[in-house]
């Protein structure tokens, strides 16, 4: 679904159930975002029980909440290029400085990010790179760049994944080409499809979590990931490791937006702030996996954290990467055509 969608509107997202108890709120966020402990402290401390449902895209949660049924939610997790997306839509709540003291502890890069000014109507709760995990036992060379999947794909055959997200795919293979990961060259980006076909029959699926357990397995050889789930996926297996692409791959912040249609938002913003409460920030990144936007969170991490390449890449890296920026309503039929194609085929 395109995310322009022009017949949407908020009264049909608020259509959904009733106003929810004060006592429980539903999130709607990524997969390894939260787990059963978090969720536990956080109910013990404010005596509002959380409900976490999941998706797997941007774009699958914004198709979602366009066609109505998000109207539950009282906080959801966008990234950075979806939260200017909703904002054009109008449908965030303008967030509250002043409930929120958090926002003074944020790394300078995330105090006023290019996506959202002063974050206005976002948090940012964890940020990291896309790119490659892999087993080091069963692979002769390693991927070093992107490239690396089309020059072994007869090895890689049918024990690869790529992620279930048409702007991370097509970028990468844009990127691969020289291009930006934001191309809005119709050229551009029918070439990096016609890249992509041809490595298709190769793909084993297009997945953002369900690689996990196969890699773990041994059934995967690669996967096309998010740093935070590599990283916690090469803490089960010393064979495991994570590759940026030395080319440039994206850097991408993931946040916490309130919804106008919130049913709760006295517990929307009892969340937020609890998440990044230094000591629970710092613990999630323990136990989760996912770099910290707060220099007090940083701070309370072990030495062998702080200097984890897969969480906290070297600058050079970084420099080579870019941030997914939302495009034209023209431009972004473009990608969805393309990626229709590409797995429906």
């Amino acid at each position: 679904m395109a995310l322009s969608s022009c017949g949407w509107r908020l009264a049909e997202v608020q259509s959904s159930p009733g106003p929810l108890p004060p006592t429980k709120m539903y999130i709607y966020t990524w997969a390894g975002y939260t787990d059963n402990e978090l969720l536990k402290n956080f109910s013990e401390q404010t005596g509002i029980e959380v409900i976490a449902d999941v998706f797997e895209s941007n774009e699958e949660m914004l198709a979602k909440i366009q066609a109505g049924g998000g109207g539950a939610y009282s906080v959801i997790y966008p990234s950075d290029y979806t939260v200017r997306k909703m904002v054009e839509l109008n449908i965030l709540h303008e967030i509250d400085h002043t409930r929120l003291p958090v926002i003074k502890q944020l790394f300078e890069q995330f105090q006023n990010p290019s996506y959202d000014p002063g974050n206005r109507h976002s948090v940012p709760i964890s940020w990291g790179t896309t790119g490659l995990i892999y087993n080091t036992e069963k692979l002769k060379e390693f991927p070093e760049d992107w490239d690396y999947l089309w020059k072994n794909k007869q090895v890689l055959s049918r024990r690869m994944t790529l992620l279930n997200d048409p702007r991370e795919v097509i970028g990468a293979a844009l990127r691969m080409l020289g291009y930006s990961y934001n191309s809005e060259n119709p050229q551009e980006i029918k070439a990096a499809y016609e890249q992509l076909t041809e490595l298709k029959p190769a793909i084993a699926s297009f997945t953002s979590d369900g690689w996990r357990p196969q890699i773990l397995a041994g059934d995967l050889l690669v996967a096309m990931c998010y740093s935070s789930d590599a990283n916690e996926i090469i803490s089960e297996s010393e064979n495991l490791q994570y590759a940026l692409p030395s080319s440039g791959s994206s850097l991408w912040t993931d946040t916490l937006v309130i919804p106008k249609f919130a049913p709760n938002v006295e517990g929307a913003y009892a969340w937020i702030n609890f998440v990044l409460q230094p000591s629970v920030a710092a613990e999630l990144c323990k136990r989760l996996s996912f770099a910290p936007p707060t220099y007090t969170a940083f701070n309370l991490l072990p030495e062998e954290i702080q200097k984890n390449p897969s969480l906290f890449p070297p600058e050079k890296a970084l420099e080579k990467c870019e941030r997914l920026s939302p495009l034209p309503p023209k431009v972004t039929e473009i990608y969805d055509r393309f990626w229709t194609q590409l797995t429906s085929s």
